[in-house]
């Protein structure tokens, strides 16, 4: 029997739409997802509905700006405002469609690379559960999976229209994409481009000339460039840099991680063994037109630095799409078992949902036993929160470096958590007594002497301004942890902590503000 990919199972939409589901299955039980920064961005969400409202609107301004990181805010506030949903179940319903939208795009891309999907291609699917998606960089994966879907589109009308449906409907998209992040836009306009050279040298052209009729093609979605150009005071400020070789070696090996070392180890060794299956058999390829974009990715996930303009993890966000468009690249020879193979890697995407769906239950178990700490908390109030940075090291950390803005979102308070990079943020903190303890990195608590960042627990409960906060909370650290006659321990649970301040050397308790 000649493979025309007719008939088989993994080829019909049933099967398709049941992958997609699937995708959001780990999701579907924490009330609130146990990603890296998600607790910081449901505050945000908070502050920006409430905008100069109640006791945010006195902590926070909100500088309302095109920026290139709205994606999943501008639709919870849509979500808010237009059909009246809490901000918590709203953010809840749109992370629920993320891991989904990735894998529908997978599904679309090699569809439209292939004619059918390869048998080989359920080995990337759960890439849509990521390094990115885990730490909860919510807006560049939303951008991604848009990304995805876009590069599809992009191969179906270059083989059914002209080249000026492209070019007019996707200078209309890059921007779209750019709002919702800016990186998934470098990364639509670097794999468009990749992928249509590639497609022009199919046809026959050399590649000295697909090369600069691509980059004419796509030279229209570069337009979000100049409004980035044009941007003033909002233009991304920050430091760039970090570029250091055990970096690269271990975002590698962290590609599947989660919770538990062997478990995650495992996945990364199938896909290893699988790439070493694609150089040395002769029945597997790699389609160019998603290998060559394939290999830049790869090459710019090398030669970025680990921060650009304040953005950290950079270079990180760049490679699982890079391997999710190798994967999807791969193609068997018609005498191939493709059956066997499909049936193979549609377990390893089910077992690995399976890992997620556990390891997400247990995170979010443990969070909500960190989150009694809020009735210790005084609604409308300010509190210092200090994380234990060092128990974030490891593989199967609790992820609790963001976990207190939900105080945020719950009990309208401020919390010196808060990004406010110009350029990538609309919220700045309002309390400037409080500062440096008034926004994002002041809450990651590290040893003395630690290159990881510039805050320790002690020098912090000595220098933090008493008139600015009322009360400090501690996570990570043993109850009473926090040592000075002025704070008053009023709850504790496991290594997690409330203490009152005393106000005695303050001549006001009112907040400080700008």
């Amino acid at each position: 029997m000649t493979y025309d990919g007719a008939g088989l199972w993994w080829q019909s939409r049933l099967f398709f739409l049941a992958c997609v589901i699937l995708s959001a299955v780990p999701l579907l039980w924490p009330g609130v997802a146990p990603l890296d920064d998600i607790g910081d961005h449901i505050g945000s969400y908070r502050i920006l509905a409430e905008a100069g409202r109640g006791p945010l609107g006195r902590y926070y301004d909100v500088h309302w700006a095109a920026v290139g990181n709205l994606g999943v805010e501008a639709i919870v506030l849509a979500l808010h405002r237009v059909f009246g949903l809490d901000i918590e179940p709203a953010t809840k319903l749109v992370l629920l469609v993320i891991p989904p939208l990735t894998v529908a795009g997978m599904i679309a891309l090699a569809r439209a690379a292939h004619g059918r999907i390869p048998a080989t291609a359920m080995l990337a699917f759960p890439l849509a559960y990521g390094p990115s998606f885990q730490m909860g960089f919510v807006n560049f994966c939303l951008a991604q999976a848009l990304v995805l879907l876009a590069l599809a589109l992009w191969l179906y009308l270059a083989r059914t229209r002209g080249g000026g449906w492209r070019i007019v409907l996707f200078a209309l998209i890059a921007p779209v994409i750019w709002l919702c992040h800016a990186l998934g836009w470098a990364l639509l306009l670097t794999y468009a481009f990749a992928m249509e050279a590639a497609r022009l040298a199919e046809t026959g052209r050399t590649w000295r000339q697909a090369v600069p009729r691509a980059g004419l093609i796509v030279a229209p979605m570069a337009l979000p460039a100049l409004w980035m150009l044009r941007a003033g005071g909002d233009r991304v400020a920050g430091d760039s840099g970090g570029w250091y070789v055990i970096y690269k070696i271990r975002w590698v090996l962290t590609l599947f991680k989660e919770q538990w070392f062997v478990w995650d180890v495992v996945a990364l060794i199938v896909v290893m063994l699988f790439g070493y299956a694609v150089i040395r058999s002769r029945r597997l390829s790699m389609l160019p037109l998603l290998a060559v974009p394939a290999a830049i990715g790869f090459a710019i996930f090398l030669v970025l630095p680990y921060v650009f303009r304040g953005g950290a993890y950079l270079d990180m966000r760049m490679l699982a799409p890079a391997v999710m468009l190798a994967i999807l690249s791969v193609r068997i020879a018609p005498a191939g078992n493709h059956g066997r193979i499909a049936a193979l890697t549609t377990g390893f995407f089910v077992a690995r949902l399976i890992g997620t769906t556990i390891a997400f239950a247990r995170i979010a178990n443990a969070q909500e036993r960190d989150w009694q700490a809020l009735n210790a908390l005084p609604p409308g109030g300010r509190v210092l929160v200090l994380v234990d940075a060092q128990g974030e090291v490891g593989w199967g950390r609790p992820r609790r470096w963001h976990i207190a803005g939900i105080a945020i979102a719950r009990r309208r308070m401020f919390t010196n958590t808060q990004w406010s990079v110009p350029g990538q943020h609309l919220i700045r903190p309002r309390l400037a007594d409080a500062a440096p303890y008034d926004r994002d990195p002041s809450s990651l608590a590290f040893p003395p002497g630690s290159q990881g960042g510039w805050v320790n627990i002690d020098t912090a409960i000595r220098d933090f301004d008493r008139c600015s906060f009322d009360a400090v909370w501690t996570i990570g650290f043993p109850a009473g942890r926090a040592r000075s006659p002025d704070l008053i321990r009023t709850w504790s649970d496991r290594d997690s902590a409330v203490y009152r301040v005393r106000h005695h050397r303050c001549l006001s308790d009112a907040p400080s503000v700008r």
